[in-house]
Parts: C-alpha cells; sequence; structure tokens
C-alpha cells in the first residue's frame, strides 16, 4: 500500500534538532545544555501561566474560533492592524499558501533558509523555486525578484534562520515594489534585531509579516503563530484556516504574555550580551547575528561530527547540514542560560 503514499512524502521531511537526553551520551542526572531548537530558556511569564491556568477550567468547549481575544491583545500592544493566527508560524504558513497557491504554481524561497517553507509548498502541490543567497547570505534582491515575476508568494526570513543576518527594510521594500504575488516575511526572530517592518503594512496590499510567541515570549511549547496582514486578505485566509485551530489555553496564554514586557526585555538583553561572548571567545568564526542564536563555521569538522562530539559533552546544538544550499560545516547555537552558554563555549573551544 506505500505505492499509494505521495511522491513527496517517500523521503525527506523536516529534519528535528537533538532532543534533551537523544544523544547526550550516558548523561544520567547531569543537566544537559539546549541551545538546538531557538527556545527561550526562561519559564513562561507569570501572568501567561495564570491565564493558561485558568482557560483550562473551560477545555470542554471549543475555542473561539477567531480568537478575539489573542486578536484583541495584539491590536493593543501593536495598534491598528489586521490579524491572523495560526498553529505556530507553521500554521500560518501552511494556511497562506493554501489561501493563494494551485497546484503548479510558483513559490519563490531565499535560501538557505527555514526547510519548512518548501515543504508546506510541496505539499499544496508548489512549484518551489530555490533563489539562492550571496556567498556572504544577504539576500540577493535582484535574482529574488527575477523569480518573485511568476511566484505567487515569494517567501523572505529576516532575521534569517539558520545564518541569522537580517535584511534591511529598503532591500525589502524594493522587493515589493517589483513584484506582484505576495512577499510573506517570517519576523519570528525580529525582537532580537531592532528592526521595525511594520511601516511597510501601511504601504503595500501584498505583504504579510508572521511572528511567532515561541521565542522572546517563551511560549514554543503552546505553538501560536500570528500574522499582520492587509485587511483584504483576512476573509479569505479565514476560509482556507482549519477550524479551531489555536486553542483556548493558548490564546489565553498568549494575550497575557503580551503584557509582561519586562520578561520579554530580560531575554531579548541575555541574547544581545551572549551574541557578543560567542563571537569573543569561541575559536571558530561566528556569523554576526539579528536573532537569538548565532551560526558557527566549525571547518574543518562537519556540523554532524560537531553535534555528536558536542551530545556526548551535554551539550545540544543544531547541525546545518539539512539546510538546502549551505555548506555541511556550520552549526546553529540558541542563546541559553549562563551556565548554558559557558559550557559550550568551554566544550567546543576543547575540541
Amino acid at each position: 500500500m506505500e505505492r499509494l503514499v505521495r511522491s513527496c512524502y517517500r523521503q525527506g521531511g523536516y529534519v528535528f534538532a537533538k532532543k534533551a537526553g537523544s544523544n547526550a551520551h550516558g548523561a544520567g542526572d547531569v543537566h544537559i545544555a539546549r541551545l538546538a531548537s531557538n527556545e527561550n530558556p526562561e519559564a513562561p511569564s507569570p501572568a501567561a501561566v495564570a491565564a493558561a491556568q485558568a482557560a483550562v477550567l473551560s477545555a470542554n468547549r471549543y475555542p473561539d474560533e477567531r480568537v478575539d481575544v489573542l486578536v484583541t491583545a495584539l491590536r493593543a500592544y501593536y495598534g491598528d492592524y489586521t490579524f491572523v493566527t495560526g498553529v505556530g508560524m507553521d500554521g500560518v504558513i501552511e494556511t497562506l499558501i493554501r489561501t493563494f497557491v494551485d497546484p503548479g504554481e510558483t513559490v519563490a524561497i531565499s535560501a538557505p533558509t527555514f526547510s519548512f517553507y518548501g515543504l508546506a509548498a510541496q505539499a499544496q502541490g508548489a512549484r518551489v523555486v530555490t533563489v539562492p543567497r550571496r556567498p556572504d547570505f544577504s539576500v540577493d534582491t535582484d535574482a529574488l525578484i527575477r523569480a518573485g515575476k511568476e511566484a505567487k508568494i515569494i517567501v523572505l526570513c529576516t532575521p534569517n534562520n539558520p545564518t541569522g543576518n537580517a535584511t534591511s527594510v529598503d532591500d525589502v521594500q524594493r522587493v515589493l515594489d517589483e513584484i506582484k504575488g505576495i512577499l510573506f516575511l517570517d519576523n519570528a526572530y525580529v525582537e532580537f534585531s531592532g528592526i521595525d517592518y511594520l511601516p511597510l503594512m501601511k504601504k503595500y496590499d501584498n505583504l504579510v509579516i508572521g511572528r511567532t510567541f515561541s521565542k522572546v515570549h517563551s511560549l514554543a511549547g503552546l505553538r501560536i503563530g500570528y500574522a499582520f496582514v492587509p485587511a483584504w486578505l483576512h476573509p479569505f485566509y479565514l476560509r482556507a484556516g482549519t477550524p479551531f485551530t489555536v486553542n483556548s489555553v493558548s490564546a489565553a496564554a498568549a494575550s497575557a504574555a503580551l503584557s509582561d514586557k519586562d520578561h520579554a526585555a530580560r531575554y531579548i538583553a541575555q541574547v544581545q550580551v551572549w551574541r557578543k561572548r560567542f563571537a569573543a571567545e569561541l575559536k571558530f568564526p561566528v556569523l554576526l547575528s539579528d536573532a537569538n542564536f548565532v551560526m558557527v563555521d566549525v571547518a574543518p569538522h562537519t556540523g554532524d561530527e560537531i553535534v555528536e562530539k558536542l551530545a556526548a559533552r551535554h551539550v545540544l546544538v543544531r547541525s546545518c547540514r539539512s539546510f538546502t544550499g549551505l555548506a555541511d560545516h556550520y552549526i546553529r547555537v540558541s542563546v541559553g542560560e549562563d551556565w548554558e552558554n559557558e559550557l559550550f563555549i568551554r566544550e567546543l573551544n576543547a575540541l
């Protein structure tokens, strides 16, 4: 019966980072530095926890299909924008592609980058066009515009995963000025960059900006994504979306998390300190990053080799081998707690 499975799923698929204990050989009760998944090491805001606990009491009822409690909180936080939600950024991406792309139509992706864009596009039967970045990992805007001429959706991650670098507002605006389709700007890590792309929403009706509560707000386990969309898109996105995707507990926690600005500010400050320390103290080259992680060039070793060696020393990082178009001598390392970051520096430098 395997012959009935679609060809795009007979191999490949998303490559997950190592989990705590899965490859930390003989770790026992030893603490494991979890630096592989770009998570916030701090527990969620107490306000978010309290809101989630209260919402559980009504979990016997279906959630609000429009997630009004979260949308209202987002408008209070950001201003008068139109929002849509999804189960993590992945859910927003899937629904956006489903809204626009018929089988055989083109989705253009600036790469190397987060692999799920291509997987979601393939699942919709799209033709995926990968647009390579320049050798320094900056976006080749001319190439992206050329590819975008025929694309329904153009995907650009900034700051980019896994390279960490951000694309300037001017370059994003140049792309928007030239393309005819939708530009999906993945801003999952934008809080760590100091760059504000939101003014572009007031100027362009073909821009969608995706965000997440997984990083700066410490809610990765609750899977809450959202996006700023032009008002005309809102009803079509809702029609294409799966019913009741964002659950009521997640919506309540996310709404409350927005009220705790100190919680987010602490981790942003932590990231800013440790990006500098990684660059200054590691013996391997560290790429400049605007995200809550850095990419490290571990040549002449391979990324997989370093991941295995560090796991044996109770440090989990991410090999970049699975990122299409990226040479196999990079690792991606999240900013964790102080002790995790110090252990990583010590163990990598000792290899």
